[in-house]
């Protein structure tokens, strides 16, 4: 049974286990039921968990191959029990080799760290999706240079995964501008996600529009910095020419988000 794969919107910090101060109580509500259902809506329950995180970038794609991950909690100013949380999902050691084998295989120089542990795009979104902990969960690297070929072509390699069980997760944000969260963004944060998702839910023309993306409506103000759209390059190419899903839209913190599904 072939897995689909994920990007999924892992919000702003904790924000998801603590009272939300920073605009209504409820602007992480939906995306929380969302990621909380996720599993849900698989063919089958993932043997694993391979999370591609907006929150770690190498020179080269980097696995963690941990047996048991701490966790990172590379957030500040939010309230002391968000550093209390605990995610304890095992690490694979044996996932973390496949992933350099099949990365190998396609001419990526690879590296891999048995030290780092889980970051706040890899536990805090898993924490609803799986809060069990009990699916083994791998992390990978973004590439530095945030090339979005290579994160495709990363993506390509590793879609054999699907049919291995495991679950391909790109953790990041449709919009990540740090200033550009207030009412100023939200027509700009729409028409964004409007071309967003018109591309990605097209086979056709998404690795194209991926390729060209900095080209699109106010792609600059929605990323300055695109490490929190890389996971969806890597997440779309382990999909390649399959059926796209706008799978979940909501209005956070005035600007647009969304997650997509693929396969």
């Amino acid at each position: 049974m072939r897995l689909p794969t994920y990007f999924i919107p892992h919000g702003a910090g904790p924000c998801f286990f603590m009272a939300w101060t920073r605009g209504p109580a409820d602007t992480w509500d939906k995306t929380a039921a969302w990621l909380k259902g996720l599993v849900a809506t698989l063919p089958e329950r993932p043997k694993a968990i391979l999370v591609v995180s907006g929150h770690w970038e190498e020179a080269v794609f980097t696995v963690g191959s941990g047996e048991r991950p701490p966790l990172i909690f590379d957030y500040s100013g939010f309230p002391e029990a968000t550093y209390q949380l605990r995610f304890d999902a095992p690490g694979s050691p044996v996932l973390a080799r496949r992933v350099r084998d099949l990365l190998g295989q396609a001419g990526f120089p690879t590296a891999e760290d048995a030290e780092r542990g889980y970051d706040h795009g890899v536990f805090v979104p898993l924490k609803l999706v799986t809060p069990d902990a009990d699916i083994p969960v791998v992390q990978l690297s973004l590439r530095a240079d945030l090339d979005p070929e290579a994160h495709l072509a990363a993506g390509r390699a590793l879609s054999p995964l699907r049919d291995e069980g495991v679950l391909i997760v790109g953790s990041g944000m449709s919009w990540h501008n740090m200033r550009g969260f207030s009412p100023a963004f939200t027509g700009k944060s729409e028409a964004f996600d409007t071309w967003l998702s018109q591309a990605m839910t097209d086979p056709t023309r998404r690795e194209e529009a991926i390729r060209r993306w900095s080209q699109a409506p106010y792609a600059r103000e929605a990323h300055p910095r695109e490490e929190h759209l890389a996971p969806l390059f890597v997440a779309a190419g382990a999909a390649e020419g399959e059926p796209g899903r706008h799978a979940f839209r909501d209005l956070a913190m005035d600007v647009v988000i969304s997650g997509y599904a693929f396969g």
